[in-house]
């Protein structure tokens, strides 16, 4: 018997809804995502609810909304205690993004869900673990092994790999297999035949017709168009998403072109976005790695972008065409809604969007074909309370207080009275400080709070012994080197540390834009107003693809590469999951999943998977040989049992049957057409095969990526052409590429 796994969904499965799934291996239970929608709507995370408290692990795949915008409310209100993992970039701007979703709302709303304490607390729980790192789990997880591998589509994006007992369990979702300018492509083609796959049906039924530089070209054609007619460009994004690829796009485009239009980057946490990406280079592309080792160029010292985190900054600004990159993406609050709403009636202006607005948006609005002729909006601001409203507040905010005064002194009273048989009032060293202004929490050395003492006038006691101040006598060890010393004593604990970056100095430090702060911390009385307007959409609004993920064709191509023994299926509409489970039951594999909402799938292992003990006296004849990360080796052995009852191989008691010389190692063709060209030999792809110099070619048979991973034989490698220098010196290249057992 394999792995016991076992998927759930709870939220995101036959529609566009955010990510959150339920994955239980050997009884360990993960939850993977953690996602919520820009309406913040907790009726969809009532499933989640239910499990919450169950939960061993926690993996965070993006750093925006959809994948863990849930996770302060759930640590919060839902009881969600485990450990998160996520990669540096992931938790950093996945932070960041939450942040800004907070004060967006909190302009606009009352908003109560969660509060950037709240926020603080769950990303306190984060482990950040670097790509292809195998982090071990201990505990009720024991031999399980996690492992984040680039992903593309954000910064910090992960597919996840959790591994026990040999057998992987792969979680890749949004993927994006190109390589981008700030990104390069996901490695899930690397793994071959995992036991389960979970990914994504969102994009099985769209195919994508352009190249990169087209379409750049383009999307620097369009908005250049808008600013030489007069007009404004709003580009409506998330805070920590795929901006970055954006506003390198428009830096490069602006310097080419010589252009000097106006680009403004406007979140509350603009600054501080921008300042952590330039740290995260090395989770880059190689090509910006590369580049910055070389000539120390850091392509997000941005000439062109002004990044702002006020809206005044950008009315404040000269007067004339501009283009504004501003959150949210789905125009639902934040500065991108307020920009819209002045912009639109403009038929000047431009309204880009760069992504498929989240389903029951104003943005997924807009994006229909065609798009409506006027829509509605709520406006709300946030104003201070004068007034009968202001005398209103501060009467009920005193009334509060008083309550609170009173129950603390009910409280002291009890305690008095439960307490007051041991305090000898007579005894004129013990004075009852319950009922003085002393601070409660000054305490002595020894832990001991110090008690008031009163003496009226300068009379002498008419006792016969008289008041005096407190005294305590300091003990001290001392030793030849002088007084002894606990080291444990001048240890700053971690918590401490996170605590007073948190809280001392605050949202300021790293995390907050200074605007951004001022604003948390004016604690004036306001109130939110809020009116409806319907607004004619006299702008021009265009839908461009950067979502940066891969289109239905490559998904395709990269699942029949991967070949997993199992598939799940989740998050795309209805028609995409049909659309995609039905291909890969006829070109990936038998076993193809899409479950429902709560409908947990066995998706166990058929392999047999046992533990064996090898014998002492059979490694000290075995020899390896190192392949990768691994080391190899040909075992002849015969099995036994232990007395424990664990199966044992032992040396075979008679000679060992002679084996055929085995190759091991899966080739990858176009790893060895670059080995070849690095070997000074000329090669090239043609009709599948690889022709090296003018007469030798070579091509792979019984491929696993070949028929949907249906071949049954070994892989084979066939080197054609005469027997000529080439065709020797080709030969012992491939052999290179192998290790004979």
């Amino acid at each position: 018997m394999g792995t016991s796994v076992q998927v759930t969904p709870l939220c995101g499965v036959y529609n566009e809804n955010p990510l959150s799934y339920l994955v239980s291996i050997d009884g360990f239970n993960f939850l993977i995502d953690c996602g919520w929608s820009d309406h913040f709507d907790p009726t969809i995370l009532q499933p989640l609810s239910k499990v919450a408290s169950t939960i061993d692990a926690v993996l965070l795949s993006y750093p925006d909304t959809l994948h863990l915008g849930a996770l302060p409310y759930a640590v919060k209100q839902l009881g969600l205690s485990a450990p998160v993992y996520a990669t540096e970039p992931a938790y950093r701007l996945g932070l960041l993004t939450m942040y800004d979703q907070f004060l967006s709302r909190k302009q606009v709303s009352d908003f109560d869900l969660f509060t950037l304490d709240d926020i603080d607390s769950a990303f306190q729980k984060v482990t950040r673990l670097t790509y292809s790192q195998n982090h071990h789990l201990s505990g009720k997880g024991e031999g399980i092994v996690i492992a984040p591998h680039v992903a593309g589509h954000l910064l910090g994006g992960t597919v996840w790999k959790i591994t026990k007992d040999g057998e992987d369990v792969i979680y890749a979702v949004d993927l994006n297999h190109r390589k981008e300018r700030h990104l390069n492509g996901t490695v899930l083609a690397s793994f071959v035949r995992p036991a389960v796959l979970i990914t994504d049906a969102y994009n099985a039924l769209n195919n994508q017709p352009y190249r990169r530089g087209d379409k750049e070209n383009e999307f620097g054609e369009t908005i250049k168009k808008t600013l030489g007619a007069g007009g404004n460009v709003l580009l409506p994004v998330d805070t920590a998403g795929r901006v970055f690829e954006l506003i390198l796009i428009l830096e490069q485009y602006w310097t080419d072109k010589s252009l000097n239009y106006p680009i403004f980057f406007l979140t509350y946490v603009a600054s501080s976005t921008i300042d952590y990406v330039k740290s995260f280079l090395e989770w880059m592309s190689d090509s910006i790695a590369k580049s910055f080792e070389q000539n120390r160029e850091n392509p997000f010292l941005l000439k062109n972008v002004t990044f702002i985190i006020n809206k005044s900054e950008l009315d404040n600004a000269p007067d004339g065409p501009k283009v504004v990159i501003a959150s949210m993406a789905s125009l639902e609050v934040g500065f991108s809604h307020d920009i819209f709403v002045e912009w639109v009636s403009d038929a000047k202006n431009l309204v880009l969007f760069t992504e498929r607005g989240q389903f029951a948006t104003l943005a997924r609005l807009l994006q229909a074909d065609p798009p409506p002729k006027a829509v509605k909006v709520a406006m709300s601001k946030r104003v201070p309370l004068v007034g009968e409203e202001l005398i209103a507040y501060e009467e009920e905010q005193n009334r509060i207080k008083k309550e609170e005064t009173l129950k603390a002194t009910l409280i002291k009273e009890e305690a008095k009275a439960s307490h007051g048989a041991d305090i000898d009032a007579s005894d004129p060293m013990v004075v009852d400080v319950s009922n003085t202004h002393a601070l409660p929490d000054v305490a002595g050395p020894h832990g001991v709070g110090y008690r008031d003492i009163l003496i009226d006038g300068f009379l002498p006691s008419s006792t016969s012994v008289a008041p005096m101040f407190p005294f305590y006598e300091n003990t001290f060890e001392w030793d030849d080197f002088g007084e002894v010393i606990n080291p444990d004593d001048y240890v700053i604990k971690d918590e401490d540390m996170d605590q007073t970056g948190m809280h001392v100095g605050g949202y300021l430090d790293g995390k907050f834009d200074e605007g951004s702060a001022s604003m948390i911390l004016d604690t004036k009385p306001s109130k939110v107003v809020s009116n409806e307007l319907t607004v004619q959409v006299k702008c021009l609004l265009i839908y461009m693809d950067f979502e940066g993920r891969s289109d239905g064709r490559s998904i395709k191509s990269i699942l029949s590469h991967v070949a997993p023994l199992k598939l799940v299926l989740v998050h795309g509409s209805a028609e995409a999951t049909e659309h995609l489970k039905q291909h890969c039951l006829k070109h990936v594999c038998p076993h193809v999943y899409a479950p429902h909402i709560e409908e947990t799938i066995d998706v166990t292992s058929d392999l047999s998977a046992y533990k064996v003990q090898l014998s002492e006296k059979l490694m000290s004849n075995v020899l390896f040989k190192k392949l990768g990360d691994h080391e190899i080796a040909w075992v002849d052995a015969e099995v036994a049992q232990t007395e424990s009852g664990m199966l044992s191989l032992n040396p075979c008691s008679a000679a060992a049957p002679t084996h055929k010389s085995i190759l091991v190692g899966d080739l990858k063709m176009a790893d060895f057409k670059q080995f070849l060209a690095s070997k000074g030999i000329q090669v090239e792809f043609a009709g599948g095969a690889l022709r090296c110099g003018e007469y030798v070619t070579l091509r792979k048979v019984g491929d696993a990526s070949q028929k949907g991973g249906g071949a049954s034989g070994p892989q084979q490698v066939l080197i054609e052409g005469p027997l000529c220098e080439d065709y020797y010196k080709i030969r012992d290249y491939l052999y290179s590429q192998f290790f004979l057992l």
